[in-house]
């Protein structure tokens, strides 16, 4: 059974005091809720979420890894570091990686296959620019980044998918739920297709401006887990409202 997991993105955000104040209202939630939560805060933050969350059932994360080992790659953090913090998580090909950074479908792959080596489990995070949804390539390039990420991986345990679509992140847009109901159902069949995974078993997750007045519609699509947060995620009590809706 594929369970409901929310993730908070951070992303670039946090003072210590922030950090905290945000830390004390997911451990306030109620046990069983805190299963269901994965909290990536910024790199510099990691250790102090981690000891904060400690025995409260939250899974903590980072938003990004190398594909390298080690060595002297100045400003880059390997997977097996972030385990030796103390990291379950980590987030893999975000838009905003791919935009600003240039990744490329190959380098989020390797990224993949460094973080499955490590012990980390990746989350996979694959979506279309609004150029590209208008000129109907949305699911052209969904299967594209799939299958650059997952065609040559030796394992693909524990994987989780995130669905953003580029042109609703941090704008206030969103997919209607029927959109990304459509979307979701059809990256389920194409890990059937060609990745071999069982689709039944991997979990999938929406992202793009999701928020409390939205979360319930979107978790009652059949084919929608749970949700990659990332405004909504920095307002305790806004939070917590996505988390109980995904319950």
């Amino acid at each position: 059974m594929r369970r409901p997991l929310v993730m908070a993105n951070w992303k670039m955000h946090g003072s210590r005091a922030s950090v905290d104040q945000l830390i004390d209202g997911l451990v306030a939630l109620e046990s069983a809720s805190r299963q269901n939560v994965v909290v990536c805060p910024s790199y510099v933050h990691i250790p102090r979420v981690i000891a904060g969350c400690a025995d409260s059932g939250i899974g903590v994360g980072a938003q990004d890894c190398s594909h390298m080992h080690a060595g002297a790659y100045t400003g880059e953090v390997a997977a097996d570091m972030l385990v030796d913090l103390g990291c379950q998580w980590v987030l893999l090909g975000h838009s905003e990686r791919r935009q600003y950074h240039a990744e490329s479908d190959d380098l989020v792959a390797a990224k993949l296959a460094a973080a499955q080596e490590a012990g980390l489990q990746p989350v996979l995070c694959i979506g279309e620019t609004r150029e590209q949804r208008e000129q109907g390539e949305a699911f052209t390039v969904v299967a594209r980044q799939l299958r650059g990420a997952l065609a040559d991986q030796a394992s693909l345990a524990g994987l989780v998918i995130a669905y953003e679509p580029v042109w609703a992140i941090g704008t206030g847009l969103t997919a209607t739920p029927e959109e990304a109901q459509e979307m979701h159902r059809y990256i389920r069949g194409q890990l059937a297709e060609f990745a071999g995974l069982d689709p039944e078993q991997t979990s999938l997750l929406y992202g793009g401006s999701v928020k409390a007045a939205n979360a319930a519609a979107l978790f009652a699509q059949p084919d929608i887990d749970g949700a990659l947060v990332g405004g909504a995620s920095l307002d305790s009590g806004e939070f917590a409202q996505i988390i109980a809706a995904a319950a």
